[in-house]
């Protein structure tokens, strides 16, 4: 690799778009001024009319304080200006410099003095009363109003910048694009990254690979989505703070944005917001990237071809390559290659790892979780799908290619084949060999109540977005859940129909595992009989609730959708919609009626609109299908009312045992010298904050049932 040199110090800040990019009757600030004026669009825009040329005396005072430029009478500023606070500063090109009158700006207990000092500033916009210190490159940005920067070494844009999205410029060839590769490491799900993007997005173009004209059609919205001029500026918006950083590259930040210490980011967006600032700490390096809104992102962690949703985190020596992270979750100290994870994931160990695989959120990996580890296949081409609520335990290793229905829980061993979970909200172990398999079908629900309420109450209370740019299902009984549920029933009871005198079944090998072994379903009878309160718990809560907020009752809700809705439901990302309007919602982007990724996502609110009537409808046909009849009675209703309030006081009843283990287990006393330290420690029980919603939630379900039957009386 060679240097180059420009000739003359003349030039030395110009021709930042070379003439062969550069618009007839336009120069090379055309589209900076562009920005400049968007950036200060809430403040009633900003001209370049509005800066004024140097004084001669103000010029003089600059040179005396010790400051330095080719061109003085290309560098403009607005008053206030007081030159006694520019210092030992050089300056190259057009650059323009807002109110500079004195004072300080605070971040926290770092105070810096408004000015320019021991800097070089290289064509940019610099707003009202900055902070601007020891800083030795700052090229082509344009910076907001009361920001700080201090001791960084480069800061520095390119006229090729695409600021993390998966676009090219004017000129460039294919080669350059950047491409995000989930769910498969060897690629052929690759996704262009912008902006804009949320899991959704992500799922759609991920899947579908079969239909070649949606892929074109995602790739032509996403290069159409910006512009592919050459010569726009790096931004900096209002109240950021920047501070000990080596080198910042082709990078977009928002406001309020905090960045210390990081050693590199180069060619990312980082979305930031007064109400949600994002944070970015000591020892980060990212490169090629798309930072949501509140994220937070510290202490050495790495991140290489990614987009990161709103309010995700990654800490202590995250590795992120090649994955899309949903909403709300946190990865620290670990490794996740090549995935598309949905909102509200948890992954905190440095032994565990996620190769290779989508996950539909609200999941959680156990310390010396190997999910997806290409190094027991033949190639680095196997995949792994799981749905929500995936909750693979310590130590447990998963070969690819493998599927998990929604809320499998797998406990700690070696599973060396593939795998094929379809029972919902079971768990998978293996026997005391370590061999053969062992499934025990809605165990969640049978056993461990007080986890399956609090996964989708803490996925609510912890959804701290200020800028929720998708809705996305947190209840573990929903339309997608139910799906497999009905799937998981029907099959259990089509497979043995003598379920209820039998307890414990043997499935042969080559169903549920790639192995000569056969696989055992524990509890069956059991599981099926909870699958069945699962199912009515669900449509009688969702009706309930439809109900009450539409005012209306099931006789004429009934009467009203004599039509069998279906159970086919897809997982949008973490947002739920049925299966013929997903195709749908494919058709319309194929056939170009929605040509931008703002008409996709405004499409996906209509959906969410129809979302509440759209569960009702799959809530009455689940019973339908309990009762066996596609015409219920008022006396159906009636019934399910009252299988109902049972399961919801077993419910509040399970929630609350499951939890009291912990209070009546001798062994979790031990390290306490008494029952009155335990609970100063832990808490009483009674003041347990899932056990006080459990409790509201069951009065109001109460209210709204009793004032069911009274309609129906």
């Amino acid at each position: 690799m060679t240097t180059s040199y420009i000739e003359s110090s003349e030039r030395y800040g110009y021709d930042f778009i070379s003439g062969a990019f550069l618009p007839e009757n336009r120069d090379e600030y055309y589209l900076r001024d562009i920005q400049l004026d968007t950036m200060y669009k809430t403040k009633g825009g900003r001209k370049p009319e509005q800066f004024r040329l140097l004084t001669p005396e103000e010029t003089g005072l600059l040179m005396k304080n010790g400051n330095t430029s080719a061109r003085w009478d290309d560098v403009f500023v607005s008053d206030p200006f007081n030159p006694q606070y520019i210092r030992d500063s050089f300056f190259a090109g057009r650059v323009r410099i807002g109110a500079c009158g004195g004072g300080l700006l605070r971040c926290h207990d770092y105070v810096m003095p408004v000015g320019i000092t021991r800097s070089r500033i290289i064509s940019c916009d610099v707003g009202d009363n900055c902070a601007i210190h020891d800083c030795a490159y700052i090229s082509h940005y344009i910076i907001g109003d009361n920001v700080i920067l201090s001791s960084i070494n480069e800061l520095d844009t390119t006229n090729h910048s695409k600021f993390g999205e998966g676009v090219i410029k004017d000129g460039e060839d294919e080669t350059l694009r950047v491409w995000i590769e989930p769910i498969n490491e060897s690629g052929g799900r690759g996704v262009m990254p912008f902006a804009g993007m949320i899991c959704a997005d992500a799922y759609l173009w991920a899947t579908n690979r079969d239909d070649k004209e949606l892929m074109k059609a995602f790739k032509r919205i996403t290069q159409n989505s910006v512009d592919s001029a050459r010569g726009y500026y790096g931004e900096i918006g209002h109240g950021a703070v920047i501070k000990h950083s080596k080198m910042l590259k082709d990078v977009r930040i928002g406001d309020c944005a905090y960045i210390k210490g990081a050693n590199k980011l180069k060619n990312l967006t980082i979305k930031s917001d007064e109400k949600k600032p994002t944070q970015i700490g000591e020892g980060v390096e990212l490169v090629n990237g798309i930072i949501g809104y509140g994220c937070r992102i510290f202490y050495g962690s790495k991140a290489v071809r990614f987009v990161l949703g709103n309010n995700c985190a990654l800490k202590y020596g995250a590795r992120l390559i090649h994955s899309i992270l949903g909403d709300n979750s946190t990865i620290s100290c670990c490794e996740v290659l090549n995935n598309l994870v949905f909102p509200a994931h948890e992954q905190h160990h440095n032994n565990s790892f996620l190769i290779a695989t989508m996950i539909m959120g609200q999941s959680n990996m156990a310390a010396g979780a190997t999910v997806g580890s290409n190094h027991n296949s033949r190639g680095n081409d196997g995949e792994i799908i799981a749905g929500r609520g995936f909750w693979p335990g310590l130590s447990s290793s998963i070969k690819h290619n493998s599927r998990f229905a929604s809320f499998t829980i797998i406990t700690k061993g070696s599973y060396p084949f593939e795998l094929n979970i379809p029972l919902p909200f079971c768990m998978l172990t293996n026997n005391s060999e370590n061999t053969l398999r062992v499934l025990m079908p809605a165990y969640w629900w049978m056993y461990n109540l007080y986890a399956l309420e609090r996964n989708s109450w803490k996925t609510r209370t912890r959804d701290k977005r200020v800028f929720a740019e998708q809705h996305f299902e947190t209840d573990y009984l929903a339309p997608d859940t139910i799906a497999e549920i009905i799937d998981a029933l029907k099959w259990l009871e089509n497979q043995f129909p003598n379920i209820d005198d039998n307890d414990k079944v043997t499935v042969p090998a080559g169903v549920f595992e790639r192995s000569s072994l056969p696989v055992t379903i524990v509890k069956a009878r059991r599981g099926a009989e909870a699958y069945r309160d699962m199912l009515t718990y669900y449509a009688v809560k969702t009706l309930l609730n439809y109900f009450t907020e539409q005012n209306n009752d099931f006789e004429t809700f009934n009467a009203a959708n004599p039509q069998n809705a279906s159970f086919a439901w897809e997982n949008l990302g973490g947002q739920l919609a049925p299966r013929h309007k997903a195709d749908k919602l494919r058709e319309a982007i194929r056939g170009g009626l929605l040509a931008s990724w703002d008409a996709i996502h405004k499409e996906y609110t209509r959906l969410l609109s129809e979302y509440p009537l759209d569960r009702a409808l799959n809530a009455l046909q689940v019973l339908r299908f309990l009762r066996g009849t596609d015409t219920l009675t008022r006396q159906d209703w009636t019934a399910a009312l009252d299988e109902a309030e049972r399961i919801r006081r077993y419910i509040e009843e399970q929630v609350y045992i499951t939890k009291n283990k912990d209070y009546n287990n001798p062994f979790r006393a031990i390290t306490y010298t008494s029952s009155a330290e335990r609970d100063a420690v832990l808490g009483k029980i009674e003041d347990n904050p899932l056990l006080s919603h459990i409790k509201n939630e069951s009065t109001l379900f109460f209210e709204r049932l009793n004032a069911a039957r009274r309609k129906s009386a």
